[in-house]
C-alpha cells in the first residue's frame, strides 16, 4: 500500500521566533505552505530556508486566511498548524504510523493542545485537553466563517492521544495585548450577528468564568498561573461585552463641544 502523502499548512505574521520550532516538528511533510501576510522580520527567510512554499498575500482575517492556505496545499491530507504551536514527538509518531498503514477512515482527527504559559504547562482550568481539530482531508473539512477561535468542522472526527504542544503568550503583556486584540473582533462578530448588550452580562458573565476556569475546571492546582489565568479569562469577558455596548450606544460627539 502507498503511503499517503501530507501537506503542512501554516499562516504567519512576524513569527521567526517560532516558525522553525512549527515547521521541524512535522519533518514527515511531503509539502509545507506558509502563508505570510506581510511578516517584516525573517520569518519569510526562515521558512523558505526549511523548504516551505511562501506565499504573501494581504491578510483576510483568520478564518479566510486558515481556508486560503488549505487550498495551496498540494496534498489533500494536511496538518494545520499556528506559528505558535509544534507537534508533539508523540502526535507525529501516531500520525505517522496511520499514514503508513493507511487508516484513514475520518474526515480529519482532533488532537488534544496542552499550553505552556507563566513558566509551566498548563493543565486544568479549561485549557487541556483543549481538542483540536488539525488533522485533516481537506475535501470534508471547513472553516468556521467566525473571526474569533476559528475552528474546523467535519462530520466524521477521531481523536488521536499524542499532544499539539502551544506556546501562547511571551509573557503577560503579550496575553494583554491578545485579549484587548480579540475581545474587540467578539464583539465585532456579536454586533454581526444582532448580539443584544446586557448590563447583567457585563457584571454577571466575567464573575461566573472566573468561578468555571479557577474552581468548577480546577484552575487552582496549576498554582498562581492558574489564578493569573482565570483572572485574565474573567476581564477577557468584560472587554468583551465592554466593547459590544461601546459599539452599539456610543455614539461619537465633537470633541470641541461640552455635552
Amino acid at each position: 500500500m502507498e503511503k499517503t502523502s501530507v501537506s503542512l499548512v501554516i499562516i504567519t505574521l512576524n513569527e521567526e521566533q517560532n516558525i522553525e520550532r512549527c515547521i521541524q516538528s512535522v519533518p514527515f511533510a511531503s509539502d509545507i505552505v506558509v502563508l505570510d501576510s506581510g511578516s517584516t522580520d525573517r520569518t519569510v527567510d526562515i521558512a523558505r530556508r526549511l523548504g516551505a512554499r511562501v506565499r504573501v498575500e494581504p491578510w483576510r482575517g483568520y478564518q479566510k486566511q486558515k481556508t486560503r492556505a488549505m487550498a495551496l496545499a498540494l496534498n489533500n491530507w494536511v496538518i494545520s498548524l499556528d506559528a505558535d504551536e509544534a507537534l508533539s514527538k508523540d502526535a507525529a509518531q501516531e500520525i505517522q504510523e496511520m499514514l503508513a498503514k493507511g487508516t484513514l477512515d475520518q474526515d480529519g482527527y482532533e488532537l488534544p493542545r496542552v499550553t505552556y504559559h507563566l513558566g509551566r504547562w498548563i493543565h486544568h482550568g479549561g485549557w487541556y485537553p483543549d481538542h483540536q481539530l488539525r488533522f485533516f482531508h481537506r475535501e470534508k473539512c471547513k472553516w468556521s466563517e467566525k473571526e474569533v477561535h476559528e475552528r474546523l468542522m467535519a462530520d466524521k472526527v477521531g481523536r488521536l492521544k499524542g499532544p499539539i504542544l502551544h506556546w501562547s503568550f511571551v509573557d503577560l503583556a503579550d496575553q494583554v495585548e491578545t485579549i484587548n486584540r480579540y475581545s474587540g473582533l467578539m464583539a465585532e462578530d456579536w454586533v454581526k450577528t444582532g448580539k443584544g448588550f446586557s448590563a447583567f452580562n457585563l457584571v454577571l458573565k466575567p464573575v461566573t468564568k472566573f468561578i468555571e476556569q479557577f474552581v468548577v475546571k480546577g484552575g487552582y492546582r496549576d498554582g498562581m498561573p492558574g489564578l493569573i489565568i482565570a483572572m485574565a479569562s474573567a476581564f477577557s469577558v468584560f472587554l468583551r461585552f465592554a466593547k459590544l455596548w461601546e459599539k452599539k450606544h456610543l455614539t461619537a460627539q465633537d470633541p470641541t463641544q461640552p455635552s
